[in-house]
């Protein structure tokens, strides 16, 4: 290219805690409009927050793991702007003692490579409502759902020091994972528990000064977050080739037309006239306070991975793969918790249920195979109830339909044959009617004994005991 990108993130995520930011009002997704809210979160006149103290050990657990520094004291401002949705005409934010600051995170690019971006800052705010539009085309109003209103946000600003769609996509995944990780939040983009907001400009190739950045907003995918960077990429650099020049501003995505819109200049955007929140307190952050939260840390990712290669007796690549993604490894360990092959599980993983994922394009959340389903089909082919390809069709079975895999093997009579004289019955017949491949063997040629055990299994449909047709097959073959 003739220009080189300058990236950056501003990323949000929804804490997991029970209770809002500041009342008691239950923190969820979804449910009836406005019924989770109380005149703090509504705004009312003359209502007083009151800090939530997990949010807060959330958000210093957060910094700690994008190695900032914590500043103590810390302390809310006011973040002044008018939104239909935003109750009190307000956000409590931080902008001026924030608590996270000086950060970085390292990250590695699918191969030899580590890439180090800087956080700037990360701070805990609350979050907005949300506008339900109708979907009549003649409806001219638009209605307000305050459930979301004062949930617990963290917001990660970052250094502008990405360079490429395909760092963008690595520091996505990692930050996701990191997130999932120290379990701070569920990051359900589909949920808006995780959202992007991404800051790109342009710069001259010979250069190190930087082009005038353009914000894209409420990014709700990571597939969707690369084609706005591809669009913004290809716009800038043709208006740069025309000699037209960049303004400063906020665009939006549309999904359907697959372009960004201007939504407005920042010339335009409206001070928000931050200051100090006088309703609440200074936070001081203690020595002590900072330690329990460390020792709080959950498992990271190489602790996971030792871990299962020591306990499970794994091979390194089996662990490097589980533990790429948490969810994963919990889905990995909640399997073992009722089936007692670790290896059996970890292949069934990377195989059949990571395909599987590939192409539904969804997290291991929406999978409709659980952990106990697929403990149930592996425990079944252990003890020969099943045999493995059999356990394969149940499986694809299950991911269809998501019934119980007994029932299936029940209603399709899929058990495997072990009955000694129905396999040797049928082991003769395949002797019988393959006359020169059964001489092939018997001058030495054995590989052909592998077309005849899939000849008994094809007449079986596949449900003779394998190893019983290979020990009847070979005996009469040497008889």
């Amino acid at each position: 290219m003739k220009y080189k990108p300058v990236i950056g993130f501003e990323i949000h995520t929804e804490l997991l805690t029970a209770t809002k930011m500041f009342c008691g009002c239950e923190v969820g997704f979804g449910g009836t409009p406005n019924t989770r809210v109380c005149p703090i979160c509504l705004g009312m006149p003359g209502t007083l927050p009151a800090p939530n103290k997990k949010a807060i050990d959330y958000t210093i657990r957060t910094a700690l793991a994008l190695n900032c520094d914590i500043q103590s004291p810390t302390y809310f401002d006011r973040k002044n702007y008018y939104y239909p949705d935003l109750p009190k005409n307000y956000q409590v934010s931080q902008n001026y003692n924030i608590l996270g600051v000086n950060g970085y995170m390292d990250f590695s690019m699918g191969d030899s490579r580590t890439k180090r971006v800087g956080i700037d800052n990360v701070h805990i705010e609350e979050d907005a409502g949300k506008l339900m539009h109708p979907e009549e085309k003649a409806a001219d109003y638009s209605l307000v759902d305050l459930n979301r209103a004062g949930t617990p946000l963290i917001e990660i600003v970052t250094e502008p020091d990405l360079r490429s769609v395909e760092e963008v996509e690595a520091f996505m995944k990692a930050m996701k994972n990191l997130l999932e990780y120290i379990e701070v939040s569920d990051c359900k983009m589909q949920e808006g528990s995780l959202r992007f907001e991404i800051n790109i400009s342009l710069r001259e190739k010979d250069t190190d000064d930087f082009g005038t950045k353009v914000e894209v907003k409420n990014l709700n995918s990571m597939k969707v977050v690369s084609k706005v960077l591809e669009y913004e990429l290809k716009r800038q650099s043709r208006m740069l080739d025309e000699g037209k020049k960049i303004m400063p501003e906020t665009r939006l995505w549309n999904e359907v037309t697959g372009k960004t819109k201007s939504m407005r200049t920042k010339e335009e955007a409206k001070d928000y006239r931050y200051f100090p929140e006088p309703d609440l307190m200074h936070i001081e952050i203690s020595s002590d306070w900072i330690e329990r939260v460390k020792e709080e840390l959950p498992e990271m990712r190489e602790e996971k991975k030792e871990r299962f290669i020591r306990e499970f007796s794994l091979p390194e690549y089996d662990a490097e793969v589980l533990t790429d993604e948490k969810k994963i490894a919990d889905y990995f360990e909640k399997t073992l918790a009722k089936c007692k092959t670790p290896k059996a599980v970890s292949n069934w993983i990377m195989t059949e249920v990571l395909r599987e994922l590939k192409e539904m394009d969804e997290e291991i959340d929406e999978f409709p195979v659980t952990p106990a389903c697929l403990a149930t089909i592996i425990n079944l082919i252990e003890n020969g109830t099943i045999s493995g390809k059999i356990g394969k069709t149940v499986f694809e079975e299950v991911f269809k339909t998501g019934k119980d895999p007994e029932k299936i093997i029940e209603e399709k009579g899929l058990k495997q044959v072990t009955d000694e004289s129905a396999i040797q019955s049928v082991v003769q017949e395949v002797i019988e009617e393959n006359p020169d491949t059964v001489e092939k063997y018997r001058k030495g040629k054995t590989k052909v004994m592998g077309f005849l055990v899939g000849q008994v299994m094809k007449k079986t449909r596949g449900k003779a005991n394998p190893k019983m047709v290979n020990e009847l097959l070979g005996k009469e073959l040497q008889e």
